[in-house]
């Protein structure tokens, strides 16, 4: 039986009413090669102690017609921790602070996508350290625009921040100062420097 004309216009309409979610995203890798997580903390209540994670890796599926239905997936490696300082680098992998032997990956999954302006995107997701899972907002700048490399490999890039309370995750440690204050800030500022690769 053929199908009428009002009938196929009808169809049509309804089906331009529904979004196409998810249909145009694109999955990449993340490049450990050129990915690291940065982070600053305050020492002795006069300077910031600054060091970084290498060794990032995960993916991302990213829709920019539909931001929401994009999604973030990475891992950190806890044991390159490196603040230019060996004694204080075995100090933070010890027991004291991450317990890196015992917890040797943190993890981040993003559970909602959002647009926060031209260029800009708010990623919330559940970031997984020392054992405890808490959920965490990262400010995005990008993704950038599409770029081929030298040897054919699509990328972006990405930059995003946050601010966490080390103490939310059980790394408690500190000493008290005899003129008052502490020996480690508990207000960690985080930022991330990614390129990835588009799959396939």
């Amino acid at each position: 039986m053929k199908r009428s004309v009002k009938t196929i216009l009808g169809t049509v309409l309804l089906s331009s009413l529904v979004p196409f979610s998810g249909a145009w995203a694109t999955d990449y890798e993340i490049d450990p090669a050129h990915a690291s997580a940065d982070f600053s903390v305050k020492h002795l209540m006069v300077s910031n102690v600054k060091g970084h994670f290498s060794n990032v890796t995960g993916k991302v599926s990213y829709d920019p017609a539909n931001v929401a239905a994009s999604k973030v997936e990475a891992s950190i490696d806890v044991g390159t921790i490196d603040t230019r300082n060996s004694k204080r680098d075995e100090h933070l992998k010890s027991p004291d602070f991450f317990d890196a032997p015992k917890f040797n990956v943190m993890t981040f999954k993003s559970t909602k996508v959002e647009s926060a302006g031209a260029g800009k995107l708010k990623v919330t997701g559940d970031l997984t350290m020392h054992g405890v899972t808490k959920p965490v907002v990262l400010d995005v700048e990008g993704p950038s625009a599409e770029v081929k490399d030298p040897w054919g490999n699509i990328r972006r890039g990405v930059a995003a921040s946050t601010t966490l309370n080390r103490k939310d995750f059980g790394l408690s440690w500190n000493k008290a100062l005899e003129t008052g204050g502490v020996v480690v800030g508990d207000e960690v500022s985080v930022t991330l420097d990614l390129e990835v690769m588009r799959k396939g």
